[in-house]
């Protein structure tokens, strides 16, 4: 009824729906692996039936393949035979279900009823904090955000991934691996050696590319985003706080003709650039890349919306360009304070949404014209420790754009000066000047 309040909506679950599905894993015990692609032991709302999940599980676990007389024992070495109902309440689940092959149905439905239960809890505890006046109503926002989004991707809580299932996937992919050498277990950025460093952009890191400006951090970030989009059709996310969308796109469009963005500008298109353009043009239709063009962006509005494209867009990887135009929640604070905040926030935002997020960073003014070390990382410290991989551009000389114009490509250092879980080294690449795009060089041994 319109008027019934949140506590006389409660209780909400499907009794048959859960006594069902635990009688269909005694009926047929191999069905607990479909069981466990939807539900866990907390998606039960009678506790009963949630130890009795717990003992299925652990005798899965151990090879063990439940029936009447083994779960009853092994509910009793528990010392919760008798809790859950005794041996009666096991025999009736057998009874009860007609066969297993509705398994994944009732698994659905008691899914369902659990995430229903869950959105209420939310909204009873989202009216709670709405009520503490003292709290940033940002901060709040941003946490039943995170909730909602951990709801809506039904993930299962951390001491629930068995060993075993881990053990597996990880296996399988090492035979993948191993029978491709060159398959990458991250996102591929097109620059080979990069890409043998580092074996792609990898799911829940979070990844810094610094230098000095004009060197091409945004072009280096284009040329990432283009590839993984266009070339490989993988949906990706480019949040541009510097520059308009319009101006992203002159540049990509650039960047896949091959035609200088200078001549694209100014409208001295040759006859012969047309069919360049238009190929061009329709290869950036067809891909997967969603541009959000918000200067002054808050870090609540960037998290909101890197959610949204997950959800909606199945986003796989995220560039933000960059990190110290993101405008914090709390501009009272110090600057470096900030800085730390939005770093520390990114990485969970990655560790979140499982995929990898890329930012830009402005190195040091100390850093012009030497090769730049962590240090030279702008403002914040926590950068630095936070960012699983750092990547920095470096070249020998600035660009002189009268010689330039004439090589059209510069040589350019790639730096991984931080990596979590691989080398550190140094490979090279050419950046063609004049469209704006790093090509990689012939394959060359990495420099430590």
């Amino acid at each position: 009824m319109a008027g019934a309040s949140l506590k006389d909506k409660m209780p909400l679950y499907n009794a048959d729906a859960e006594q069902a599905c635990l009688g269909a894993l005694l009926l047929d015990p191999e069905a607990i692996n479909t069981v466990l692609r939807y539900i866990q032991p907390s998606s039960f709302y009678e506790p009963a039936n949630q130890e009795i999940f717990e003992a299925l599980l652990s005798m899965h676990e151990h090879g063990h393949k439940p029936d009447l007389i083994t779960l009853s024992e092994e509910l009793r070495n528990r010392g919760s035979l008798e809790r859950v109902g005794g041996s009666a309440y096991i025999a009736s689940l057998a009874s009860f279900t007609p066969s297993a092959a509705n398994v994944e149905y009732y698994a659905r439905i008691v899914q369902e009823m659990s995430t229903r239960r869950r959105l209420i809890q939310l909204a009873s505890e989202a009216a709670a904090l709405a009520h503490e006046e003292t709290r940033d109503i940002d901060g709040i926002l941003d946490e039943v955000q995170a909730k909602i989004f951990d709801i809506s991707q039904n993930r299962r809580t951390a001491d629930y991934h068995q060993a075993r299932e881990i053990v597996t996937e990880t296996m399988l992919l090492i035979e993948k691996l191993s029978k491709n050498p060159e398959a990458f277990t991250g996102v591929p950025t097109g620059l080979t050696d990069l890409d043998t460093m580092t074996s792609g952009l990898q799911n829940s890191e979070f990844i810094v590319i610094g230098a000095r400006p004009s060197v091409g951090k945004t072009a280096l970030a284009l040329t990432m985003a283009a590839h993984a989009s266009i070339d490989l059709k993988i949906p990706t996310a480019f949040f541009s706080l510097e520059m308009s969308e319009s101006a992203i796109m002159m540049r990509l469009i650039s960047s896949e003709a091959h035609i200088p963005a200078e001549r694209i500008r100014t409208g001295r298109i040759r006859t012969q650039d047309y069919d360049s353009l238009m190929e061009a043009a329709a290869r950036i239709y067809e891909a997967p890349l969603y541009i959000v063009d918000m200067p002054n962006m808050k870090l609540l509005e960037l998290r909101t919306m890197a959610r949204r494209l997950v959800l909606e867009r199945s986003v796989r990887v995220i560039f933000i360009d960059y990190l110290t135009l993101i405008t914090h929640d709390n501009g009272e604070l110090p600057r470096w304070e900030q800085i730390s905040a939005i770093s520390r926030s990114l990485k969970a935002l990655a560790r979140e949404l499982n995929i990898p997020v890329v930012a830009l960073s402005q190195l040091k003014r100390e850093a012009e014209g030497k090769q730049p070390t962590l240090a030279d990382l702008r403002e914040s410290g926590s950068i630095e420790q936070d960012a699983d991989l750092i990547i920095f551009l470096h070249r020998e000389r600035a660009l002189d754009k009268a010689h330039d114009q004439q090589s059209d490509q510069v040589e350019t250092d790639l730096i991984v000066a931080k990596q979590r879980n691989g080398p550190i080294g140094k490979t090279s690449v050419w950046f063609k000047s004049s469209y704006a795009k790093f090509v990689n060089m012939e394959r060359r041994e990495h420099r430590g």
